[in-house]
């Protein structure tokens, strides 16, 4: 192939010196939208507190009212919130939202200024509690021993408290899956061994020194990975400074859909049998579970959710029976944060029938837990301010220091000792709402509307009702009463039908 020959541009916007060229040239790009042509606000989509209603009863035409769950009682603006915290990782939060991949390419670029100035604070590595592919990012590290380490996070949330002018301080867990930590007599089952355990540097996990020093300083701490965090010293601990803990392991994808699911089926008498759940992700979570003990850790706090809906039908389960549960958990880098469920629920039905159903869920895990994490701290919050009384017990009580009452935020449940766990979600959902309308005056929501299911209406709000429910016939002839009026199926009187004449 020839060299090109020299050319010339003719051209007013184009002049030839002796030394150069010149020309006058306008530039032109086009700008591309990433976000297509629809306006997207600023939301707080799948918080309970911020998107929920509630129902307070019927208006004078007998239909609902519904009014935000935040307007309940007064709660925390989520504007009043400050944030502060700590990582292994040295990013700041501009670059860590972009090594996380979770929002889109606009808004990050939108959010980079105000992120960009926010480091987060050394923390605790201990590299036998995560998995071993964790160790890359641990380059913010708060050195020393287990004790100085303990009081190292103590300074910390006292010195967050004092720069930023706080009223209250309230630490979660969002940090990776540990390993199960072994309840050991003498090590960490009561408070005084678990704080002996941390002076002498024995086996205690970095969540577990988190939890802590928060109730060393009077801070509620909520854990929202599913390892044993708050062993029996800590919720001890816990009790004897009345200070709020709460978890395990925030429920948000795919065991939410399952606590619905698992109760619908029970609740319409269907015998499930078999629950297998697959899962495949690609972020930090992903990779973290994607070593042994640490996914052992996710698969016992994501089996135990259907516990008591299968315990509360003796109907169709025997004592000990329970349904096969299966849980896996892969790490597959391409989808990142767009984690994928795939469950499948096998029922028995009458007559020797099957009934199975299958579900695929696309998870977008990090924006379904960030609105999980507002809630769980406005909740606890509010729960600080609550107390009540009794007529056997004037003195005024709060909360146990186990908050079973965030039940519904979290895939296994911690309870006071001896208490119910309940896995339900409209059940935990219903637990906070009615907890809320006792602080109002307002009765339980018992979902009867009575009124509209009577025959003859004026039932008032308020007033006695007396039902009758006669005991069912027995096979055989309907008895005929001695006026000749038998019953109909809906247990209407129904007088004879007179003889029509013949001609």
């Amino acid at each position: 192939m020839e060299a090109t020959a020299d050319f010339v541009v003719e051209s007013p916007d184009v002049v030839y010196g002796p030394d150069a060229i010149e020309a006058q040239y306008e530039y032109r790009t086009t700008c591309v939208s990433r976000e297509g042509s629809v306006l997207k606000e600023a939301n707080y989509y799948g918080s309970l507190t911020q998107a929920g209603t509630v129902s307070l009863g019927l208006d004078a035409d007998g239909q609902e009212v519904f009014v935000p769950f935040s307007a309940l009682l007064p709660m925390v603006a989520p504007d009043d919130l400050v944030f502060d915290g700590w990582d292994i990782s040295s990013l700041n939060l501009a670059e860590a939202m972009r090594r996380a991949q979770v929002l889109d390419w606009e808004l990050q670029e939108q959010l980079w200024p105000h992120l960009e100035a926010l480091r987060p604070r050394p923390s605790v590595y201990i590299p036998e509690f995560i998995a071993a592919n964790q160790s890359a990012r641990a380059d913010n590290l708060i050195l020393g021993t287990r004790a100085q380490q303990l009081e190292q996070i103590r300074r910390d949330i006292r010195d967050f408290r004092s720069s930023a002018g706080l009223d209250k301080v309230i630490v979660l867990w969002t940090a990776n899956t540990e390993r199960f930590c072994e309840v050991v007599p003498g090590l960490n089952d009561t408070a005084e061994n678990l704080l002996r355990t941390i002076q002498l540097g024995l086996e205690v996990s970095p969540s577990t020194l988190f939890a802590v020093a928060s109730i060393l300083e009077g801070c509620a701490f909520l854990n929202g990975s599913p390892q044993n965090t708050l062993v029996p010293g800590a919720l001890e601990l816990a009790r004897q400074r009345r200070v709020f803990v709460g978890g395990d392991d925030f429920k948000s994808g795919q065991t939410k859909v399952k606590s619905v699911l698992v109760d619908f089926l029970i609740g319409s008498g269907l015998k499930t049998m078999s629950i297998v759940s697959y899962n495949h992700l690609g972020n930090n979570d992903g990779q973290n579970l994607s070593a042994p003990p640490q996914f052992r850790s996710k698969e016992v706090s994501k089996s135990s959710v259907v516990d008591d809906m299968v315990q509360s039908n003796p109907v169709l389960y025997a004592p000990g029976q329970e349904p096969d549960h299966c849980v896996v958990i892969k790490y597959v880098p391409y989808v990142g944060d767009s984690k994928r469920a795939l469950d499948e629920y096998t029922s028995e039905l009458m007559l020797g029938g099957t009934n199975t159903l299958v579900l695929h869920n696309t998870c977008e895990d990090s924006l379904l837990a960030a609105p999980i994490m507002l809630d769980l701290v406005l909740l606890t919050e509010l729960c600080q301010r609550v107390s009540f009384c009794t007529d056997a017990d004037p003195e005024p009580q709060g909360f146990h220091s186990v908050l079973s009452l965030l039940s519904f935020l979290f895939k296994a449940p911690l309870v006071p000792p001896g208490s119910p766990v309940v896995n339900a979600l409209f059940r935990q959902r219903s637990c906070i709402e009615n907890i809320l309308r006792a602080c109002v005056g307002l009765p339980p929501q018992n979902h009867m509307l009575l009124e509209h299911k009577m025959e003859r209406p004026g039932l008032k709000r308020g007033a006695p009702v007396v039902a009758s429910c006669p005991l069912p016939c027995k096979k055989g002839p309907a008895p005929t009463a001695p006026n000749g009026c038998t019953g109909d199926a809906n247990g209407h009187s129904q007088a004879e039908a007179p003889q029509m004449p013949t001609t």
